[in-house]
């Protein structure tokens, strides 16, 4: 996890170890938030297709509840080193750049090709897992709390960083992304009694 090469807090390179999980093959969509929620989300628009946006880490909260109470089950946010594995492509990581490739244009919805607009979710190539937009079209929101010096002194199984701060951690980058930001290691922070409009979320299933 990480890198030597990016920004400050990227570094430095360190082995991480996590239990199994599922992830979203999609980010959580316009059409799935009105399922669950019963209403439209702050970012509605007329693409239920496209991914849920404008949204802060309580309203976040409320959906995954509602979610869990529907189906019986336990999604949640993924943390930040499950985001990564998943978006590197896992045990079948070709070591790309960003989430699938190493160049933009292919894999992904950001400045210079989106319009300044989202996209609906699945029309660029898949990472090597099979998942999609993991980079751009939207800033994807992570479990863990911000701190800039966090690798340094993270745990190397299932790392989680959980002690309150300023700022919420999102990773992938978005429409609205140049390429640096789009980049698989490229880590964000989002503030969490707002929000940046050009985030959302995608889920994780436990595995038991």
């Amino acid at each position: 996890m990480g890198s030597n090469n990016g920004k400050a807090d990227e570094r430095p390179v360190h082995p991480v170890t996590l239990n199994d999980f599922f992830i979203g093959k999609y980010e959580v969509t316009q059409q799935v938030w009105r399922a669950v929620m019963g209403s439209d989300s702050l970012s509605s628009s007329d693409c239920p297709s496209c991914p849920v946006y404008d949204v802060k880490p309580k309203n976040i909260d409320v959906f995954i509840t509602k979610l869990n109470q529907l189906t019986g089950k336990h999604y949640r946010l993924p943390t930040e080193a499950e985001w990564e594995y998943a978006a590197i492509g896992g045990k079948a990581s070709k070591g790309f750049k960003y989430c699938g490739a190493n160049s933009l244009d292919a894999i992904a919805w950001y400045a210079p090709t989106s319009g300044m607009i989202t996209h609906p979710v699945g029309l660029k190539q898949p990472n090597e897992l099979g998942l999609y937009d993991m980079s751009g079209n939207v800033w994807e929101m992570c479990v863990d709390w911000y701190q800039r010096n966090y690798y340094k002194k993270s745990p190397s199984n299932n790392p989680c960083q959980m002690k309150k701060t300023m700022f919420r951690l999102v990773r992938g980058g978005s429409w609205r992304s140049e390429e640096q930001r789009c980049q698989s290691r490229a880590r964000n922070i989002d503030v969490h009694d707002h929000h940046i409009s050009n985030s959302g979320f995608r889920l994780v299933l436990d595995i038991k």
